[in-house]
C-alpha cells in the first residue's frame, strides 16, 4: 500500500477529534442530536482550518443509522461508505474546475432523485467563490427551496466574493485560525501515535510557520519526520529542513551598510539576484533578518521567537552587540517604507538599489540612527584635523525690470532723476502703513540678511542668544513638526532682532499670527529653540498691519513713473 500523508491518515472522523473550532462543533452536534438540520450551510475560513473535514463529519452524522452523542458511529454501512468515498449520497464538487452554469444545472437535475441510502443527499461544494455569476444565479432557487432530503454545504476561503443573495440563504459559520497551543498539542498527539520524539521548540517553530493552518502544520511535521527518520526531531533539524533566512548573505549586506559601502551592498544584492532571489522578497527577508538581529541583542534566549539556529543566534550576538540599536531600527523603518512603495512601481530592482544606497548614506536619511552616524562622522573629522564650516549662502542679486520696446504708433520718452529711485510696489495691493513697524522694507530686509549671516558665530556660541536663534533658523525649522515647520517659513514669519536686542517673529497674516500665538504652538517653538540653542530665549510674536493703497489719478501715476508720453496724430 502506498504511503498516506499524515494530514490524510489522521483526519478526524468524529466531532470529538476536531480541534480549535469548539463553537462550530457544538452547534453542528446539537443539530444532529435534535434533528434540526438546516438545508444550506456556508463554511468560511482560511485554508487548513477544518472546513471540509467538518463537512464530511456532519454528512456522516446526519446519515448515520445510530449516532452516538451526535457523533457518527463509523460502523453502519452509511458511515463506512462515506468514509471510503463510495457513497452516492455525499457528492463533493470542486467549484474551481466546475464553475460553469452547466455544472449547476446538472446539480439541479440530480436533486430530484431521492438518496439511495440514508436520509440525506449532501452536496459539498468546495471553493464555492470560484463559481461564475451565472452559476450562482442558477443555484439560487434550488438553494433557497431544495427538497427536504437535500443539504448543501458550501466551503470558501473568500467569503467576500460570495453573493449576498447566496449568503442570506445559508447558515454561516466562520472558522477561526488555529492558535499555536492547539497546533502544538495536535502535533504532539500525532508524534506519539507515530512513535516519534521531538523538542518543544521544534514543534513551536512548525506551528509558527504554519500561520494558523492545521493542515500546513501537519504537512511540515510530515516532511521533517521523513527527512530525519528514526531520529529525535530537534529545533535545528526543523530549521534545516524547512529553510530559514540565509544569514550569511544578509550579514554581508548589513556589514556593508554599517561601513557605508554602497558598492559592496549593491554587489551582494546583484549576486543574490543571480542566485534566483526576487527583489521584493529580498527586501522582506532583509527586514526580517534585522528584526531577528534586534531580538538577539535584547533577548537572552531568543529561541522560539527568531527563525535562527543556535549557532546563528550566537554568531549574531557576537558581531551585533556593539551596533547602536537606533541604527538597526532606522534601517528597518527605511526598509518598511520601501516595502510599501515597491508594490506600486514596475522598477522594483531600481527601488531596491536606491534603498540600499540610502541605507549606506546616512546623510540621505533623517532617522535617529542616521543622525548619530553623521554626528560620529563629524566628530571623527574634527579629531583628524579637518575643518568643518558652514555652507556659504548665495548672495542676493538685484535685477532691473526690462524696458518695453516702442510701438509703431507711440513714442516714449523716459526721463529719470539719478538721485531718485522708483518706489517698489507693494504685494497684494497694499503698502505699509508705518515704515518703522514693517519688516518687509528694504532696510529691514538688509538687516535680516546681516543677522542670518552669522552662522560661524552661532556654531561657536558667539553673539547674543537672539542672534544665535536667527543664525540657526534652518536647523530649528528642520527639527520642528510638520505644521510648525510650514509656519516657520520665511514667507510666513520673518524672525529678526529689534533695536532692543529682543527676538521678534513678525507676520502680516492674521491667521499665521493667531496660529503661532496659541499656547501649545508657542510652547512647542520655545522648547525647539531651547534644544537648539541650549538655553531659553524669550521672543515676541507681532502682527504687522498694512494700509490699503492710495487711489491715485492717471496724472499722478504718470508723474510717479517720470515719463513723457507723446501721442502722434494719425
Amino acid at each position: 500500500m502506498s504511503y498516506i500523508a499524515l494530514y490524510r491518515k489522521f483526519r478526524p472522523d468524529v466531532f470529538d477529534e476536531v480541534k480549535g473550532q469548539d463553537a462550530i462543533v457544538t452547534t453542528l452536534r446539537n443539530q444532529v442530536r435534535t434533528g434540526r438540520t438546516g438545508h444550506a450551510y456556508l463554511f468560511c475560513g482560511t485554508r487548513g482550518t477544518g472546513k471540509t473535514t467538518l463537512a464530511k463529519i456532519f454528512a456522516k452524522a446526519i446519515n448515520c443509522e445510530s449516532p452516538v452523542d451526535g457523533n457518527p458511529c463509523g460502523k453502519c454501512p452509511s458511515c463506512q461508505a462515506i468514509a471510503a468515498g463510495q457513497s452516492m449520497n455525499v457528492i463533493e464538487i470542486d467549484a474551481a474546475s466546475n464553475n460553469g452554469v452547466d455544472n449547476i444545472r446538472e446539480i439541479r437535475e440530480e436533486v430530484t432523485y431521492r438518496p439511495t441510502q440514508g436520509r440525506y443527499k449532501v452536496y459539498i461544494i468546495d471553493e464555492v467563490h470560484m463559481l461564475s455569476t451565472s452559476a450562482f444565479n442558477a443555484l439560487l432557487k434550488t438553494l433557497e427551496e431544495p427538497p427536504e432530503y437535500v443539504v448543501f454545504i458550501l466551503a470558501t476561503t473568500e467569503a467576500r466574493s460570495i453573493l449576498p443573495t447566496i449568503t442570506s440563504r445559508c447558515q454561516r459559520y466562520d472558522f477561526k485560525r488555529m492558535t499555536g497551543e492547539v497546533m502544538i498539542a495536535r502535533l504532539k498527539e500525532l508524534m506519539e501515535r507515530e512513535g516519534a520524539e521531538g523538542e518543544d521548540a521544534a514543534l513551536e517553530y512548525i506551528a509558527r510557520k504554519a500561520d494558523g493552518s492545521m493542515r500546513d502544520a501537519i504537512s511540515l511535521l510530515d516532511q521533517c519526520l521523513t527527512y530525519y527518520p528514526g531520529e529525535r526531531l530537534t529545533y535545528d533539524h526543523v530549521l534545516e529542513m524547512i529553510g530559514t533566512v540565509d544569514t550569511e548573505v544578509f550579514e554581508q549586506l548589513y556589514r556593508a551598510v554599517l561601513d557605508c559601502d554602497a558598492g559592496s551592498a549593491l554587489t551582494v544584492f546583484e549576486q543574490a539576484l543571480m542566485e534566483g532571489r526576487e527583489a521584493t522578497q529580498l527586501l522582506n527577508d532583509f527586514a526580517w533578518f534585522l528584526r531577528n538581529v534586534l531580538l538577539c541583542v535584547n533577548v537572552d534566549d531568543p529561541r522560539g521567537i527568531v527563525d535562527l539556529s543556535t549557532e546563528q543566534t550566537d554568531r549574531i550576538k557576537n558581531w551585533a552587540a556593539d551596533i547602536p540599536q537606533e541604527r538597526i531600527i532606522s534601517a528597518i523603518n527605511t526598509l518598511s517604507e520601501a516595502q510599501a512603495q515597491i508594490r506600486l512601481t514596475s522598477q522594483k530592482k531600481v527601488l531596491v538599489e536606491m534603498t540600499l544606497i540610502k541605507l549606506c548614506t546616512p546623510a540621505m536619511s533623517l532617522g535617529e540612527g542616521d543622525a548619530a552616524d553623521r554626528i560620529a562622522a563629524l566628530e571623527a573629522a574634527v579629531a583628524a584635523g579637518a575643518v568643518v564650516g558652514p555652507a556659504s549662502k548665495p548672495e542676493r542679486v538685484k535685477t532691473e525690470a526690462p524696458v518695453k520696446p516702442k510701438s509703431a504708433n507711440q513714442k516714449v520718452t523716459v526721463k529719470t532723476k539719478p538721485e531718485e529711485k522708483p518706489a517698489a510696489p507693494a504685494s497684494d495691493g497694499f503698502v505699509p502703513a508705518d515704515e518703522e513697524t514693517v519688516s518687509f522694507t528694504e532696510e529691514a530686509d538688509n538687516n535680516y540678511v546681516a543677522d542670518t549671516s552669522q552662522d560661524t558665530e552661532a556654531n561657536s556660541l558667539g553673539g547674543s542668544p537672539a542672534e544665535r536663534v536667527i543664525a540657526m533658523m534652518p536647523q530649528i525649522r528642520q527639527g520642528a513638526g510638520i505644521m510648525l515647520r510650514q509656519y516657520l517659513k520665511e514667507e510666513r514669519f520673518r524672525p529678526h532682532v529689534d533695536e532692543k536686542g529682543a527676538l521678534v517673529f513678525e507676520t502680516e497674516d492674521p491667521m499665521n499670527y493667531n496660529w503661532l500665538s496659541a499656547d501649545d504652538h508657542r510652547r512647542e517653538l520655545e522648547e525647539l529653540i531651547s534644544r537648539q540653542i541650549g538655553e531659553r530665549v524669550p521672543f515676541q510674536i507681532k502682527q504687522i498691519k498694512r494700509a490699503p493703497v492710495k487711489q491715485e489719478s492717471l496724472e499722478d501715476a504718470l508723474k510717479q513713473i517720470k515719463m513723457e508720453i507723446i501721442k502722434e496724430e494719425d
